[in-house]
């Protein structure tokens, strides 16, 4: 088992540097998108314009040697430019099925926040059941089958906020943040001929990425470690500056996506530590402030905070 989370954690380097090869720093959203990744989840990558969320996006793509479609989202965007559509054939006389980008295993829908509420309901069945149903027929996507979303959460005219039953289906929403001053001054430098991303190759097989997917599953979980993710979830109902706490969704979430860095880090065991890092990027998104609360300007990451404080950390023995 031990020998077999090593290939995890020597997949991830590879993927890593791959990736590295284009975007300069941001080793902690790398990490945690390559996490997602062995949870066969699906990311939010949120941030200003120009931070380079779709060129990560776009970067993860290529690494990982899976078929690509990507999305612009626009206001006139529609279902079926997603899904895909019946269409009649006059020469057979039969309606025959034409697949939309939706039937890849890694879709880019750059900035999500400006397809319509219609539109954006289209991934919903798509995301967390891995189908699409057409005209009442239900079809398979292919496997492994990935989101990557960009949003620009400034920008609001001409825009349509992710409700929260679609926010919930990403397992982790990652800003970027603005570069320091020397990588910045390496960004210059690596593009200043053209993108690397061009050159860039695959360094892992679909096939193999379902390998490690499984493998995640076999990282072992003291039953108080299991019962501090239940307690740290609960915690998120009952604190009185959320009006709407975590999901058992988010509880799964939050359980695989802890298992998954320890993997990354080629451990075959659980720590507190991994659950504590984890929680932040998993539960954001799905907790609601009260209305008090905002208005006291609070963030809900410093609500995350608290909550991780006030939950006892199991001991061993």
């Amino acid at each position: 088992m031990t020998r077999d989370i090593g290939r995890v954690k020597e997949v991830a380097e590879l993927v890593r540097a791959n990736i590295q090869q284009v975007i300069v720093g941001k080793e902690e959203v790398i990490e945690l998108a390559l996490v997602a990744i062995l949870c066969q989840g699906h990311i939010l990558i949120e941030d200003v314009p120009g931070i380079g969320k779709t060129t990560l996006a776009k970067t993860i793509a290529r690494s990982l040697g899976c078929d690509f479609r990507r999305i612009q989202c626009t206001p006139d965007l529609m279902p079926w430019d997603i899904t895909g559509v019946n269409v009649y054939n006059q020469k057979t006389g039969d309606f025959e099925f034409r697949p939309g980008p939706i039937m890849a295993q890694v879709l880019l829908m750059d900035e999500i926040n400006r397809a319509t509420p219609r539109t954006q309901s289209a991934l919903l069945e798509a995301m967390e059941e891995r189908q699409v149903t057409v005209d009442g027929v239900t079809m398979p996507l292919p496997v492994p089958f990935l989101v990557l979303a960009t949003q620009n959460p400034i920008e609001l005219e001409g825009t349509f906020p992710l409700p929260e039953a679609q926010l919930d289906r990403f397992l982790l929403r990652l800003p970027m943040g603005y570069p320091s001053e020397a990588e910045e001054g390496d960004i210059l430098i690596r593009f200043e001929k053209g993108s690397p991303l061009l050159e860039l190759e695959p360094v892992v097989s679909a096939v193999e990425l379902q390998t490690l997917q499984g493998l995640v599953s076999e990282v072992y979980c003291q039953d108080s470690l299991r019962q501090y993710v239940v307690q740290v979830v609960r915690a998120t109902r009952t604190h009185p500056a959320l009006e709407l706490g975590a999901s058992p969704r988010a509880a799964l979430a939050l359980y695989r996506t802890s298992r998954a860095l320890a993997a990354i880090q080629g451990r075959a065991y659980l720590l507190p530590d991994d659950v504590k890092r984890m929680a932040p990027y998993v539960l954001v998104h799905r907790l609601i402030l009260g209305s008090q609360t905002r208005l006291r300007g609070r963030r809900v990451e410093d609500i995350v905070v608290e909550v991780l404080a006030s939950v006892p950390v199991p001991v061993e023995g």
